[in-house]
């Protein structure tokens, strides 16, 4: 009897409160098959044979880190990047990605955490020329709001092209090869995990802005999930089923 294997997107959570969000609600309504790991809780990596697309979350480790987890997803990640298998990192996610590549993760000069940088500005992605041109950015605003929770940055190879910059941790969206991106800010993000984040994750207790950061996300919420649907639907039409 042979048996068909049915290729599904792959969601690879590093923690298990950074799910996917909006990207759920995006390939659910496109009935898109797709397979969560949450590799926080053990559950094994997918076989590189049955991915239609890779996603990876963010979560509180680093790239540098030399544990197992971080091995096994830069691994995958180098062998999606050979099969050009499309694939989409938000931000731990998309700093694999460029180490994965060849490039660099480093600290930031200044955390960015929340929807404000410490003078009170919105954190907004900027598009370049390459960014503007891009099909996962085909009808993406040139500018929009991020909410961001992260201490690293990365440095790019010659061979990368930067899509997006920002307010103080310049590289905001990159490309590397031909269908896999990164994302430092969180474009998956809902009002359900907000909530969940702000009472669980120790960067935003720290911050003690609960009641503004969601004031935030309400104001800004029709930019952020206006950019996130459509960012997340032109992903999803670069998979070969």
């Amino acid at each position: 009897m042979w048996v068909v294997m049915t290729r599904k997107v792959a969601i690879l959570q590093n923690i298990t409160r950074e799910g996917p969000g909006l990207l759920l609600n995006v390939l659910e309504a496109q009935s898109v098959p797709y397979t969560l790991c949450d590799l926080s809780q053990g559950d094994p990596l997918p076989d590189e044979d049955s991915l239609l697309a890779v996603v990876i979350l963010g979560g509180p480790d680093s790239a540098n880190d030399n544990t197992l987890k971080i091995r096994q997803e830069l691994q995958l990640i180098r062998q999606v990047l050979k099969r050009q298998i499309p694939y989409l990192g938000i931000c731990l996610g998309m700093q694999l990605l460029v180490k994965a590549g060849g490039g660099k993760v480093l600290p930031c000069h200044t955390p960015e955490i929340g929807f404000r940088n410490g003078n009170g500005q919105f954190y907004r992605v900027q598009l370049t020329q390459a960014g503007r041109q891009d099909p996962l950015l085909s009808g993406v605003s040139r500018t929009f709001p991020i909410f961001h929770l992260h201490g690293e940055t990365v440095e790019l190879t010659t061979g990368m092209q930067l899509l997006g910059i920002g307010n103080d941790c310049p590289v905001q969206l990159v490309k590397v090869g031909t269908k896999a991106y990164g994302i430092q800010g969180h474009v998956e993000i809902t009002e359900t995990m907000l909530k969940l984040w702000l009472k669980e994750d120790p960067d935003l207790i720290r911050l003690g802005n609960a009641e503004g950061i969601l004031r935030d996300f309400h104001a800004l919420k029709s930019e952020l999930h206006t950019a996130g649907e459509r960012i997340f639907r032109n992903f999803l039409m670069m998979i070969n089923p």
